[in-house]
């Protein structure tokens, strides 16, 4: 029995201490002061999904320079950079040697038909005495044969101008389409070397391709995106530069690749894009978007209301004067806000302003509620 009161003893000194804690506990949060928050009330929006893939810019027409005939360059008719018309002149290489050689060509030219003539007379005349029985067949004979070399030999002499007054025409080089010119890799005086020095590289600038791999089971889909109107793809083609704001202009799909790659199982699509303000350089990398549905309603809350903790997100949302952690599943951000795919519900508050400061159940007095967002679809 003895045994018995002393443990009946503890247990109300026990219940003592544990009531005295709880009042303590109790007295410490009614002194803990209410953190001043912003709220937000969750809504449902107009969202457009897009589909996301990173790209590349390319030109649709480029080409590298390089000399046809060996010399050193006299002239340079461009500035690096600039954009060049069709035909526009760009280099020249010393032209007095093919120069030379050409008017030389055209002097043998000259005088193998000067032969011919001659030739062609001989035979003209051999031919009427032989008529007359006037000269032997022999010599008759001989005259024709002597035409016949004369014709070759001017034949000859021909190809041969042709050939250096070639060498001469490539001696200076014309824009082979509009475009802009890079950087010049040679300079006034340098010597080049046919078919190896790089002069330059000329691309076309307006419009641009944009060139990304998509799955390969999406064929069907870009197939038929294909066969559209062009008209009817001005809102399904957009691109986020590198600066992460979106080009101003649509896209157009214009080719899907002849095959696909076994190793990764994508095919190439190109989308090509106004380029007006020369904003697109060919190398750039962007991220090409491409709308995957029409519009649909979705949560949407900002994207500052969102506490990211060990891979997890979470919103506080407020019940009464308090608040509690809410996890949440989010899906693609648009702007400044996100799109709320699990935890939360339409007209739900949330805690907007002043996160940093709360923890679950912390104390909080409301200094504003946020506005609502929008009904407008957000991209």
């Amino acid at each position: 029995m003895k045994k018995i009161y002393v443990a009946a003893g503890f247990a109300v000194l026990a219940a003592v201490f544990l009531e005295a804690c709880n009042g303590a506990k109790g007295s410490e949060q009614k002194t803990t002061p209410a953190v001043p928050v912003a709220l937000y009330q969750v809504t449902t929006g107009k969202t457009i999904y897009f589909d996301e893939y990173p790209a590349s810019v390319t030109a649709l027409n480029q080409v590298e320079i390089r000399p046809e005939v060996s010399g050193y360059i006299t002239g340079i008719f461009f500035t690096d950079g600039q954009h060049v018309s069709k035909g526009s002149k760009l280099y020249t290489i010393d032209q007095q040697q093919y120069k030379a050689v050409y008017d030389q060509a055209l002097a043998n030219l000259n005088v193998a038909r000067a032969n011919l003539a001659k030739a062609q007379e001989d035979a003209d005349r051999y031919d009427e005495l032989a008529k007359q029985d006037a000269v032997a067949r022999q010599v008759v004979d001989h005259a024709k044969t002597d035409l016949r070399s004369a014709r070759m030999q001017v034949a000859a002499a021909e190809a041969n101008v042709n050939s250096v007054q070639t060498n001469l025409r490539n001696s200076i080089f014309y824009a082979p389409f509009d475009g802009t010119i890079g950087i010049s890799s040679v300079k006034l005086g340098s010597a080049v070397t046919a078919g190896q020095t790089l002069l330059n590289t000329v691309s076309s600038d307006n419009p641009m391709g944009v060139d990304c791999a998509v799955d390969e089971k999406q064929i069907n889909r870009f197939v038929q995106l294909l066969q559209k109107n062009p008209k009817d793809q001005d809102s399904i083609f957009t691109m986020v530069l590198p600066d992460q704001s979106i080009y101003p202009f649509p896209g157009r799909l214009i080719l899907l690749d002849r095959a696909v790659d076994p190793q990764t199982g994508t095919i190439r699509i190109r989308v090509i894009f106004p380029n007006t303000e020369n904003l697109l350089k060919p190398g750039l990398t962007c991220n090409l978007r491409i709308k995957a549905g029409g519009v649909v309603n979705s949560l949407l809350i900002p994207y500052k209301a969102v506490v990211e903790q060990m891979g997890e997100y979470f919103v506080f949302k407020v019940n009464g004067s308090t608040v509690s952690q809410v996890r949440i599943v989010l899906g693609m951000t648009i702007d400044d806000k996100v799109v709320v795919k699990n935890g939360l519900n339409p007209g739900d508050r949330i805690v907007m302003e002043g996160v940093q400061k709360l923890r679950d159940n912390s104390l909080v007095s409301v200094i504003a509620d946020a506005p609502k967002p929008g009904t407008s679809p957000a991209q």
